[in-house]
């Protein structure tokens, strides 16, 4: 028992587990947000801005009592509304390139914060899943592989090489000192941006200094600790959000008979191809074992963890789901995102594999023969230890669904 104990302890401290999905989640939620603000663009001052109708004056009421973080309530001008919008799509490109990746995901969690607060009623169930994962990606040490930081780690030895990062975290640091002097970050917020700053500096200047050190390994460690917290809590929320959905639809009387699917598909405000949708409604056995099977799949996969074949069938079942969602009813954003959600489960053999086709189809990286170039390769398949992004990640280590069921990929 104490040594089992002690290899998990081992296990959560050496290193950062599932680096390939932790590297797909950042990828695929940053792209998600960013296609969605570039899709607005043309209507960005309607649904977060001075057009809106939600005006500057109920959105300052409304944070006013219930404390959430917007940056856009610190001036209610045009020209810093459009400041904070480019910033969030410029975050977004940073992010899915994994350039200066944590500062990149600080940056990235304040835009989606900042714009989704001061609208709230603007969203769906896919602006609530980008809600939180933009704050657990912070946490996160995301760009060990697939990120321009892990190839600058491989070409220079260091992440931190070149003096884009400490420009970077001092913008931050003066945008969270202007924050505090002018009252408009409360007391959380207060301690969660000066953590961050405080501790990306001591690990700058320990990685810089003494890269070998003890307070650099320390360090080391308590990243790998709260990444791999971080990943775990992505894992359970997912769980929740599934299983929380399957037992609520199972109390709907339309999900009980099977005919809630047939609502939707009759809206015109979900039917982008109306030939699609009557083709599907007008099958009264498709409609039931579509609804049905929604519940079946949402209610049983959190306990599915436990197997990995049958989670591995149920992951792709409701990835389809999913992508049958964005074009039967015509909700793109929302499939992307939960389907970036659901690839905190997928096996690391598979983001192994895909990795190297697709560096092989970029013409970079040969899959045979001569020795692969990493440097010049954006799909790397490991990363040396480098400030925060951990050690090398090991293409054996299980991802967080699979260590969390004790079996591997």
């Amino acid at each position: 028992m104490r040594s089992a104990l002690a290899r998990a302890v081992a296990k959560a401290t050496g290193q950062a587990l599932g680096p390939y999905q932790s590297a797909v989640v950042r990828i695929g939620f940053a792209a998600t947000w960013l296609f969605f603000l570039l899709r607005e663009f043309p209507h960005r001052h309607e649904l977060y801005g001075p057009d809106g109708p939600w005006s500057w004056q109920l959105a300052e009421r409304l944070i006013a009592s219930n404390r959430a973080f917007t940056v856009l309530m610190w001036s209610d001008s045009t020209l810093w509304f459009e400041t904070v919008y480019a910033l969030s799509l410029l975050a977004s490109v940073l992010l899915v390139l994994g350039w200066r990746t944590r500062a990149a995901s600080v940056l990235f969690m304040i835009g989606v914060l900042s714009l989704q607060n001061r609208s709230v009623f603007m969203g769906d169930g896919g602006d609530n899943v980008i809600h939180l994962m933009a704050v657990y990606l912070v946490l996160t040490r995301c760009a060990q592989v697939w990120s321009l930081d892990a190839r600058r780690a491989r070409l220079r030895g260091s992440a931190t090489a070149g003096a884009a990062g400490p420009v970077l975290w001092a913008l931050l640091g003066a945008g969270f000192a202007y924050g505090v002097l002018s009252g408009h970050l409360g007391a959380l917020w207060l301690v969660l941006f000066g953590t961050l700053w405080t501790g990306t500096a001591l690990w700058w200047l320990a990685d810089r200094y003494e890269p070998g050190g003890e307070r650099r390994a320390t360090l080391d460690v308590l990243a790998n600790l709260l990444h791999n917290a971080g990943m775990l809590v992505i894992t359970a929320e997912v769980c929740l959000i599934y299983a929380t959905a399957g037992w609520y639809k199972i109390q709907g009387s339309r999900w009980q008979d099977g005919t809630a699917l047939y609502y939707p598909l009759s809206l015109d405000y979900f039917t982008p191809w109306p030939w699609l949708s009557e083709l599907v409604a007008s099958s009264g056995v498709v409609v039931m074992l579509l609804t049905y099977g929604t519940v079946l799949v949402q209610v049983a996969f959190p306990f599915t963890l436990f197997n990995r074949r049958v989670k591995n069938v149920l992951l792709a079942v409701m990835m389809l789901e999913h992508a049958g969602i964005a074009v039967l009813l015509g909700l793109p954003f929302f499939s992307l995102a939960m389907i970036a959600a659901d690839a905190v489960f997928l096996p690391t053999g598979l983001l192994v594999w895909v990795g190297a086709r697709v560096a092989a189809a970029w013409g970079r990286v040969p899959l045979r023969g001569a020795a692969p170039r990493p440097a010049l390769s954006p799909f790397p398949g490991a990363a040396p230890r480098t400030p925060l992004l951990g050690a090398p990640p090991d293409p054996r280590a299980s991802n967080a669904g699979e260590a969390a069921s004790g079996t591997g990929p």
